[in-house]
């Protein structure tokens, strides 16, 4: 099943100076449960690009359809519910929210789309403990390790079933065990609950573990490659 379509999109930049199309005439189909990883030299177009996937940016032209949708027809507001009930994120960076819990965090896009308290419970914790942090929940990100806070990071981004998950650069600002334990446990994610992932990415491991590489270069995809 098709869970993402782009069409000729385009992203351009324009400055008094210089005119950039960062995302260049890119056309993809993602399926159900794929493992991709989209990669290519830095400002090849690969952060723009999974922007705009995510509907965190605006493409100039084309088309960008998730599940039958077209991101470009729904208003701002319809837009941040869309993107809140359909794609899940991690961030290089892990954006947790410093003052909640591991649960709390995981809980939080589950409030906000006020599920019930028992399901949000049972859901959370299941979660937790698939990433291996099922003895840590009511733990803050202050008391957990790079890794681990990358782990709940995937968890929170899980939480509300999306349809896809993006990753940008997910294993950036971890040791090599931390990144490594990470692309296992997305891996069996993959796998076992058939979530699919798409990856931004320099690391080689992501790269080795990716069932598919999409190579970017100068905003254009260069190269498709299943493996």
């Amino acid at each position: 099943m098709k869970v993402l379509e782009l069409k000729n999109v385009n992203k351009i930049y324009n400055s008094s100076e210089v005119k950039v199309n960062a995302v260049n005439e890119v056309s993809l189909a993602f399926e159900e449960a794929e493992f991709a990883a989209i990669v290519g030299p830095s400002g090849s177009g690969k952060t723009t690009l999974l922007n705009l996937i995510g509907g965190l940016d605006t493409p100039t032209s084309g088309e960008i359809i998730i599940a039958g949708t077209d991101l470009s027809q729904l208003k701002p507001s319809q837009l941040i519910d869309f993107r809140l009930k359909n794609i899940g994120f991690v961030f290089q960076s892990y954006n947790l929210i410093p003052v909640l819990t591991a649960r709390e965090n995981v809980e939080f896009i589950m409030t906000l789309q006020q599920w019930p308290e028992k399901e949000r419970n049972e859901r959370t914790e299941e979660l937790l403990k698939a990433v291996g942090l099922g003895d840590r929940m009511n733990s803050r990100p202050s008391k957990l390790s790079g890794g681990q806070q990358q782990r709940v990071a995937v968890a929170r981004a899980l939480a509300s079933r999306p349809k896809f998950v993006l990753a940008d650069e997910p294993t950036a600002n971890l040791d090599s065990k931390s990144a490594a334990t990470l692309l296992e446990i997305m891996e069996k994610l993959n796998r076992e609950q058939k979530i699919t992932f798409i990856f931004s990415t320099h690391d080689p491991r992501v790269v080795k573990m990716a069932r598919r590489v999409i190579t970017l270069e100068d905003g254009r995809v260069i190269s498709d490659e299943l493996r």
